[in-house]
């Protein structure tokens, strides 16, 4: 029966290319990240505009996604995500261009880190809300799932290939990631879906109206929250170049494999959730994972050893990846398709835009205590957090199936 439900879900020709749409999307992003990253340490050596980058890209990130969410649930979600492949193909030019004039200093990385911030808050909720609209409901679980092992497959592949193609130059990243950013916008052109149908008028009330669902619904509410909180505080992302350089002793290439080897575990345990979905006990499931990963954090944060680290970056996506689906299926599932859009502004406001500020916090805590304390202490907070959301969210934790019972 699973290998049935694969082979219809591979029949859906619009989902499969749009799964390839946002492959090439998240490579070039992933590739630009590391880029990015590296290319701010080179100029100015300093965890705290390291950290600028990530902060600079969550300011408008927030500012934006409530707003982005209610055009999502307006407007051609498929175009949107299109315009957003465009504008950070734009991004990765203007950077060529600053490459080739000699202005692409720390206040150039730090303008495009914004427009890169804009350009995904407009991205997720349409991107989000897009799936539903391409599968029946039946596949609806399936197809998230191996939306996201897209999305680590991207994340695993983006940040090796972003440091490869550094050592010969950041000019050689960006070019590489235009082309795969306006192959992504081509294919997500090429989608028909029916454009949303929305009576309600842009009022405040209609752009809160995700913030209410989510309120309303303990469940999603207690799942966002505490990945909200992971990624704030278990997030390493931002310190690898540090790691990478000064800890490790490795280069642009270790760096690269440091990006890739969570998403390398998150991959992993995709694809097992794809053939073997969880079915029961998915609540407990997801609270014990993110305390894996913050544990897994605590043990990278204190390696010297690149292997261990590496290990303990697969551990750490793996079990991240048992959240990341566990939320998306909770999401979808029981959000009506009107408001998708605005709910998946609310979901990527505390999750992805998180990253972002995730980074500036892990970035700051460095410049004062050292990426050692940074990283050590920010696992321990995850796994105290997940222990305390047992308490905060019973609703959570004692969720049997992802689907509610009625």
């Amino acid at each position: 029966m699973g290998e049935d439900s694969l082979s219809n879900l591979f029949a859906q020709r619009p989902f499969v290319r749009f799964w390839l749409a946002r492959l090439a999307g998240v490579t070039a992003n992933q590739m630009l990240m590391v880029a990015l990253a590296w290319h701010m340490y080179d100029i100015t050596s300093s965890a705290w505009d390291l950290g600028l980058v990530g902060l600079f890209q969550f300011v408008p990130a927030l500012l934006f996604t409530l707003p982005a969410g209610h055009v999502a649930d307006r407007f051609h979600r498929a175009r949107i995500f299109a315009l957003c492949m465009l504008l950070q193909a734009i991004a990765a030019g203007v950077l060529l261009l600053g490459l080739a004039g000699d202005f692409a200093n720390r206040d150039l990385i730090l303008l495009i880190s914004v427009a890169l911030g804009i350009a995904r808050a407009f991205q997720m909720p349409a991107q989000q809300a897009l799936t539903p609209q391409l599968v029946p409901a039946v596949l609806l679980q399936r197809a998230l799932t191996l939306s996201a092992s897209a999305m680590q497959t991207a994340i695993i592949v983006g940040p090796a290939l972003g440091g490869l193609l550094y050592g010969g130059g950041p000019a050689l990243v960006y070019a590489t990631s235009a082309v795969l950013l306006l192959l992504a916008g081509g294919l997500a052109l090429s989608l028909r879906t029916p454009q949303p149908i929305v009576v309600e008028s842009a009022t405040w009330g209609s752009v809160l109206a995700g913030f209410t669902f989510v309120w309303q619904h303990k469940v999603i509410l207690g799942a966002t929250t505490l990945d909200l909180f992971a990624v704030l505080l278990g997030g390493a992302t931002a310190l690898l170049p540090i790691y990478a350089r000064d800890i490790l002793q490795t280069g642009p290439v270790g760096l690269g494999l440091l990006r890739s080897a969570p998403a390398v575990g998150a991959l992993a345990m995709s694809l097992a959730l794809v053939r073997w979905p969880l079915q029961r006990k998915v609540g407990r499931t997801l609270l014990l994972a993110v305390g894996v990963f913050g544990l897994a954090t605590v043990v990278f944060g204190l390696s010297h050893s690149f292997l261990l680290s590496l290990v303990a970056l697969v551990i750490s996506g793996a079990a991240d990846s048992i959240s990341v689906v566990m939320r998306s299926t909770l999401v979808q599932m029981e959000t009506p398709d009107a408001m998708r859009g605005r709910v998946s502004a609310v979901n990527s406001i505390f999750i992805g835009a998180s990253n972002q500020l995730g980074e500036f916090e892990s970035g700051a805590a460095a410049a004062l205590w050292g990426p050692v304390v940074s990283v050590v202490s920010g696992g321990i907070g995850t796994v105290l957090v997940a222990g305390a959301w047992f308490k905060l969210f019973p609703q959570l934790a004692q969720r049997d199936r992802l689907r509610a019972e009625h």
